[in-house]
């Protein structure tokens, strides 16, 4: 536990330091207003002994005037501080989810099969908001605090040290129930980080489903199950705050108890004449600061620990390292990359399936400027091979080259950036049309847009919206239908202009006139391209130049429709098949 609250003072040192003057502004105006507030208690002495005591109109006018110049002052530095420590704590958490997402860009995708998107999408956010809270405003009023109470007891010492015996007695009774409470309080602090964000995933999860929900009337199960997340958050919730509520009430009555018995005793003092009204004015003043300082310590120490579990979170995430990186010195292709693929003796087994290679010594040669199709049942390893491409993961063994360079030597961007994909489940993003096109060519001109566009048979329905290309769509294009969806992101891998065609299923979503059309586009669109195209439909590679023929992660056969006909009996099943049922619609 001690190391998860040094890494809280590390993660905000490490952000903090690059605003070195800001903190200098913050600091100096923080110890002002706690020098001006201790002030106030000189102030209050000053204005009772020498001013309603003397029964002076004058003096009294000047100590107002002095105190009232105190408050003045306070005020200023109070707005000084306020304004340099939230600049600090929204600058602070900015910078830090910008190096999460960042660093999340990058990890490999396997990272997000394991680790829920919701989950991570609330560390980003729900708990970086608590880290702004602690930094932009916890943290400062605890020094502030700590100030305060230090000079307090100064003070107290300097008017009366027998009542600050008194004071000093309380304050080993005040820390020890802040050592026993505090630990309780990280432990379930951590817990409700978690808890929320269960639930914040959950509702993600649903409403981004709310279709499959709703059609199948599960509306009951899911207020049930969510009624349940949200009952757990509440009950660890709960149990935090019981300790955080014991806590405060200890501390509120051991300080507030000192201050009473300090004021009995103080008070025989003023009767016997020992001290003056204004030094027991100004002492009660102190105590109260001392005392509400220690207090208020005792509170933020929770935010603290709550802030030390979120850490925890967010440094997990930054320390979560990627499967996949660039090598140190890659090797460069050379230039214009002619799109030559060898795949030699691939063996790859997902981590979860151990015993069941998804492809098992692999070996698929794919000529330059060639469109090869991958055929077979489900799981027999066609998208997996997509992915090893795209290095979205490394073989177990075996290697892929392109144009005699192995993809593993190569930059991560250089290799990518030969390839353009196009999903069976089209990609779009919040936005508008024309942005979600551009994604592929972020220069892309107005007029390569249409371009693209008319090549996939998108531009007429683009058109015919309110606002054409600039229409905003929902989140993964929600409004379109599929097979708008899908012209979208064929036109997206137009305008990209890779050299090397992945095309998974792409006109699966398309009607027959569509579908038509988008394949005449992508025949003009294959000329002097490489092109592997994933074919579940086989009546759409029939005119393939090969076909390759997987299954169980092995290569069964290779060659043309009619050689494939005659020469690979699984192939000639799913023909058979798939034509059949054609003829008989």
């Amino acid at each position: 536990m001690e190391r998860t609250r040094w890494q809280f003072v590390k993660l905000a040192g490490q952000f903090l330091t690059p605003y070195k003057p800001q903190l200098f502004y913050a600091l100096i105006a923080l110890t002002c207003t706690a020098a001006i507030t201790l002030s106030i208690g000189q102030g209050v002495r000053l204005l009772i002994d020498h001013g309603i005591a003397t029964a002076s109109a004058r003096l009294l006018e000047h100590y107002v005037l002095v105190f009232l110049g105190m408050v003045i002052a306070l005020a200023v530095a109070t707005f000084t501080r306020y304004y340099w420590v939230s600049w600090l704590g929204e600058r602070v958490v900015a910078d830090i989810r910008i190096r999460v997402f960042n660093h999340l860009l990058d990890l490999h995708p396997a990272f997000f099969e394991h680790n829920r998107a919701l989950e991570i999408q609330s560390r980003l956010t729900a708990d970086t908001i608590l880290l702004q809270t602690v930094i932009g405003s916890s943290f400062s009023i605890a020094l502030r605090n700590i100030i305060m109470m230090i000079g307090g007891i100064v003070w107290l010492f300097i008017t009366n040290p027998k009542l600050t015996a008194i004071v000093i007695i309380a304050v080993p009774l005040v820390i020890a129930p802040i050592l026993v409470f505090g630990r309780r309080v990280r432990n379930l602090s951590r817990k409700t980080q978690d808890k929320v964000a269960g639930v914040g995933a959950y509702v993600g999860e649903i409403l981004s489903q709310i279709k499959i929900v709703q059609a199948y009337n599960h509306q009951p199960h899911d207020r049930n199950r969510f009624g349940e997340y949200a009952e757990d958050a509440f009950n660890v919730a709960k149990q935090r705050n019981i300790q955080r509520g014991l806590l405060i009430t200890v501390v509120i009555v051991l300080v507030l108890g000192a201050v009473g018995v300090m004021l009995w005793v103080g008070g025989l003092d003023v009767i016997e004449g020992r001290i003056t009204g204004g030094e027991l004015a100004a002492f009660v003043f102190y105590s109260v600061i001392v005392g509400n300082a220690v207090s208020s310590i005792s509170e933020i120490i929770g935010e603290l620990q709550r802030a030390a579990g979120a850490t925890q979170r967010i440094v997990e995430l930054l320390h979560s390292g990627s499967l996949i990186e660039s090598p140190t010195r890659p090797a460069k292709l050379i230039r214009p990359v002619n799109g030559r693929i060898d795949i030699d003796s691939l063996k790859f087994t997902y981590p979860s399936r151990v015993h069941s290679p998804a492809l098992d010594k692999l070996t698929l040669h794919v000529r330059a400027g060639e469109t090869l199709a991958l055929v077979g049942p489900s799981g027999a390893g066609k998208s997996t091979l997509f992915d090893l491409l795209l290095r979205f993961a490394d073989c177990t063994e075996g290697s892929i080259k392109l144009d005699g360079v192995d993809i593993r030597t190569l930059e991560l961007h250089e290799l990518r950036g030969c390839f353009a994909l196009v999903s069976q489940t089209p990609s779009l993003f919040y936005g508008s049309i024309s942005e979600n096109l551009k994604y592929a060519k972020p220069d892309a001109t107005d007029a390569q847009i249409v371009d693209a566009a008319k090549a996939a048979h998108a531009d007429e329905f683009i058109v015919a919206l309110p606002d054409g290309y600039e229409t905003r769509l929902g989140d993964a294009g929600i409004g379109l239908s599929g097979g708008q969806k899908q012209r979208l992101a064929i036109a997206r891998a137009i305008l990209a202009d890779r050299p090397i065609l992945l095309l998974d299923e792409a006109t699966s979503a398309l009607d027959a006139q569509s579908e038509f059309w988008v394949q005449q586009a992508l025949e003009k669109l294959m000329i002097g391209r490489t092109t592997l195209v994933i074919a579940h439909r086989l009546a759409t590679v029939k005119n393939a130049d090969r076909i390759a023929v997987l299954n169980h992660g092995t290569l069964e056969a290779l060659g043309t429709h009619q050689e494939l006909m005659q020469k690979s009996a699984l192939y000639h099943r799913l023909a058979s098949l798939q034509f059949k049922y054609t003829e008989d619609q």
